[in-house]
This record gives structure tokens, sequence and C-alpha cells, in this order.
């Protein structure tokens, strides 16, 4: 298993942590690729991916706001929230911090792979290709529905929240593998400790419960699409072959009328892993590492910082 090492990157008042592999052989020029996770997911999640890449990159991997070994914005004593657009300013700095010159390449994970489509779209020449492993964003959401959407976060603010806690990290690491088979008791185990904490006799997950409330305003598909046909970079769209996510997104929208928003991304491929469900990246890491290299560091020779 491949090192990390761990940065502690001081910006818009937080303090982010990003998850760091070096390539196996420091002494020659090798391409960097900044991986996304997603939601309650936590960087070390791409340890595997990692380990399958073989040294052949460096790796960059921030624990987004509120997840991981990341602070938690909470501001005068009041609960945290979370915006989009918060993750995408994060990144935005990071990227000033790691690669102020060169474009850079991303890979997200279902929410980190639409911050990074985003991205991709609001600084196209910041990003020279992008993979996004599971990333659909989610149904439209029409305006008329912001008054109920506001009055349920109003509602959601003025309650506390709070994860499932757990005896123990054993613990924890069977209810992931209850939810993802294909983990494997030994990844589960490794995982668990990175995705908890312990607090006193329990364990409870490291992201922020305040997580659990939704966006207050509604998602408009209109303005999605709008960035994403800002993209210039080539991007690779991994899904799943097992994966059920898409058409519980989609709900009463026809999966093959869902699929049209990604005619939105001007240069794009599509690409599906065998046996592997939403959680691509932990079902298949070596299928996921294998399209990383094949999409981002074959070009040119290796690629580029």
């Amino acid at each position: 298993m491949r090192d990390s090492h761990s940065d502690f990157v001081r910006l818009r008042e937080l303090t982010v942590h990003v998850r760091r592999w070096e390539p196996r052989d420091a002494g020659t020029a090798t391409p960097t690729v900044w991986l996304l996770h997603g939601w309650m997911d936590v960087s070390a999640s791409f340890q595997f991916v990692v380990d399958a890449l073989a040294g052949q990159c460096r790796v960059l991997a921030p624990d987004a706001r509120g997840f991981g070994l990341s602070d938690w914005p909470v501001a005068a004593g009041h609960a945290s929230h979370y915006a989009f657009q918060d993750y995408l300013a994060d990144l935005d700095q990071l990227v000033a911090h790691y690669s102020p010159r060169e474009p850079i390449a991303l890979v997200g994970h279902s929410m980190g792979a639409n911050v990074a489509l985003h991205y991709a779209g609001v600084r196209p020449a910041r990003v020279r290709r992008v993979v996004a492993l599971e990333g659909f964003g989610v149904g439209d959401q029409p305006a008329s529905r912001a008054p109920a959407r506001l009055a349920e976060w109003l509602d959601q603010r003025a309650q506390p929240h709070a994860w499932r806690t757990y005896p123990s990290f054993d613990a924890l690491a069977d209810r992931l593998l209850r939810d993802n088979p294909r983990l494997g008791a030994e990844r589960a185990r490794l995982l668990a400790r990175q995705r908890g904490v312990r607090v006193g006799d329990i364990v409870t997950p490291r992201g922020d419960p305040a997580h659990r409330a939704h966006a207050g305003r509604p998602y408009r598909l209109d303005e999605t699409l709008a960035v994403w046909g800002a993209v210039t970079a080539p991007v690779l769209l991994v899904e799943g072959r097992d994966s059920g996510t898409l058409r519980q997104l989609a709900g009463d929208v026809p999966e093959p009328a869902f699929r049209q928003r990604f005619e939105a991304l001007r240069e794009r491929r599509q690409q599906w892993i065998e046996d592997a469900g939403h959680m691509v990246h932990l079902d298949q890491p070596e299928a996921v590492a294998a399209s990383i290299r094949a999409f981002l560091l074959a070009e040119d020779g290796g690629g580029q910082r």
C-alpha cells in the first residue's frame, strides 16, 4: 500500500486536509492527478485506486470541507452550512496553491465528479481533462419548488443533526461491508479507520452531520447545463454497470432522457466498469485506475503536471 502524506492548507478561514501520494520515482517528472471524493466519503477511499496506479503519478486528494480531516465551517456557534459553490471556491484556491500555472487533470466521484465538471466549466483554462465517476447531477427541480424547498431548509436548520454511531471500528466496517459487499473485509476495516473517529465509547462517521440538510435552493438543470456547456476539456464518463444511482436520480424521467444532459459536454466519452455499483472506485479500483491511466496519463508521452 502506498503511503500518503498529509498537507493542511489554510484557505477561506478553514483548514483543508489534502492527502498527497508522491510518485514511486521522485527524481523524474511525473503527471499530477487530482481526486475528489463523493458525499460522506473521504480522500482515503481512493487508496486502492492509487495503489493500482503503481506510483506512476503524483496524486492530490482533498477532504472536502466538513469531511475527513478538514474543518467544519462553524461560525459564531451556529450550525454548519454547506453550499455547492463553496466546494468550487475551495478547489479554486487549492489549485492556485498547488498548480498556479499548469492546467490540471481532475477525477471526481459522485458529488466530487459534479464539482470537477462545474470547475472545468467555470475555469476551463485551468483543467485539461476530467474523469467523472458516477457523476450525473440530480433530477431537475423547477423554480416552483423554491418556496417548499426553502421551508424544508429552515425546518432542517432548526433541528440538530447526528449520524448513526457504532460500538467499534469493526462494527462500522461491518456496516460498510453490508452496504457494499464488493469492498471485502480487509478493505472495509481499513476504510472504517479513515471514515470513522472514536468519540468516547463510540465510533461515529468523520463528516459533519450538517451535511444531512439539503441545500436551500432547488437544483436547476438549466444552470448546470450552461456550466457544462462551457467545459472545453475532454471528459470521460465512467459508470458502474450494476449501479442504480442514475435510475434513482432520474425518478419519473426515462433514463435515456436523463442521459441527454451529457450532450452539453462538447468532447466526451463513456465507459462502463463491469461488476461495479455506484462506489465504482471501491468495487473495481484496478479498472478505474486503468481508465485514469489510459485517459489522463497516456497522452503526450505521459501527460503534463
